[in-house]
């Protein structure tokens, strides 16, 4: 998969948006320039030499990078920036614009370390001695659609026999009350055999989420409840591992006063989109969407993904506090406001507009 074909667009973007605020700045206008300078100083910081966007060095620890088929540069640069492998997306993809002859990467996962120089990143992942064969890594949160899809890419097996496997989830111990194997595939990093079928990895990935049940001491026929609320906390949190027991005390006390949940989370499961937690005001008001909190009382017909132990502690063990909102305000850093009223979480509601408002202003996407 190349990446050169994409670079070009935003290396221009950052340098317009560099000499815009170097002109402000200079124009003499402080109070503009002041605004401009909290929003894009990283980026003046960046261009005139002050601070670099890339690690330096081999890196430490170890971490899996999963490479998936249809992946291109920028969707391995923000894998692995992601990981913090690499410190910024942008310094992996340019080094990658750089190459010639352009890179391929080789589907599968690999053994890298965090904060690596980009460079040390582009050698690891041209190492075959990395490339962990027959190594599937599931993500937390990760629906099983995608999970077997990335166990297909790597394995080989058509997903056509996954879909045939897991037509039947009671054929793998599943609870009849489960709609699906959805929640039941236990996010970790499996190393299979050659002779592995897809009934055999499905079935391997549904043993290790019932010893992580046994393991967080979820009763038998209490399942899918604790699987149900644990995949929502799972996808609704952000990084900030300490808001997932918050974010479950908060579903649980909506449950136990009959209050709508309202995760956007489900709905867009239910509308077979498992890459965002954003939908619209016709999704939400759509009751014939089993999984739409918004318009159906209660937790949704099932798990939406497959949670961690976290998202599974959490479900076990919500916090104690009298929440009935979360809202985060700053998608990148996870940042979160818990409120007990509506007038709070309005006000919640509009600081994440505005930082969507600086972010787009910038070029994310993070809001879209």
């Amino acid at each position: 998969m190349n990446a050169r074909s994409e670079g070009s667009k935003r290396r221009g973007k950052r340098i317009a948006i560099t000499l815009v605020v170097l002109a402000v700045l200079l124009g003499g206008l402080a109070a503009a320039g002041g605004y401009l300078w909290s929003q894009f100083g990283d980026r003046i910081s960046l261009a005139m030499g002050w601070t670099s966007n890339d690690y330096e060095g081999e890196g430490h620890g170890e971490v899996l990078i999963t490479v998936t088929s249809g992946q291109v540069g920028a969707d391995v640069a923000d894998t692995l920036a992601e990981a913090d492998v690499v410190k910024t997306s942008d310094a992996f993809y340019e080094l990658l614009l750089e190459q010639d002859p352009q890179v391929d990467f080789q589907v599968g996962t690999y053994r890298m370390k965090q904060q690596m120089s980009s460079q040390a990143a582009l050698d690891a992942l041209q190492d075959p001695a990395n490339l962990m064969e027959l190594t599937v890594t599931i993500p937390e949160g990760m629906a099983a659609k995608d999970a077997l899809q990335r166990a297909s890419d790597i394995l080989g097996i058509p997903m056509e026999e996954f879909d045939a496997a897991i037509a039947d989830p009671a054929a793998f111990g599943i609870p009849a009350q489960f709609p699906s194997v959805e929640g039941f595939l236990f996010p970790a990093t499996y190393t299979f055999e050659p002779e592995d079928t897809a009934h055999s990895v499905v079935q391997k990935m549904v043993d290790r989420m019932r010893q992580a049940l046994a393991e967080h001491g979820v009763a038998q026929g209490d399942e899918w409840r604790v699987l149900t609320l644990a995949s929502v906390v799972q996808r609704e949190a952000g990084s900030n591992l300490d808001d997932f027991p918050k974010i479950a005390r908060v579903f649980q006390n909506r449950l136990d006063q009959g209050v709508l949940l309202q995760s956007d989370a489900t709905v867009a499961y239910g509308t077979g989109n498992t890459h965002t937690v954003w939908t619209t005001p016709e999704e939400r008001a759509d009751a014939s969407n089993r999984y739409n909190t918004y318009a159906n009382p209660g937790l949704p017909v099932g798990p939406i993904g497959n949670p961690g132990d976290v998202a599974i502690d959490a479900a076990v063990h919500p916090a104690d506090g009298p929440w009935m909102f979360f809202m985060p305000i700053n998608l990148e850093t996870g940042e979160t406001v818990f409120s007990e009223t509506a007038e709070q979480h309005e006000e919640s509601v509009a600081r994440l507009g505005e930082w969507c408002e600086a972010h787009r202003s910038q070029g994310g996407t993070r809001c879209d």
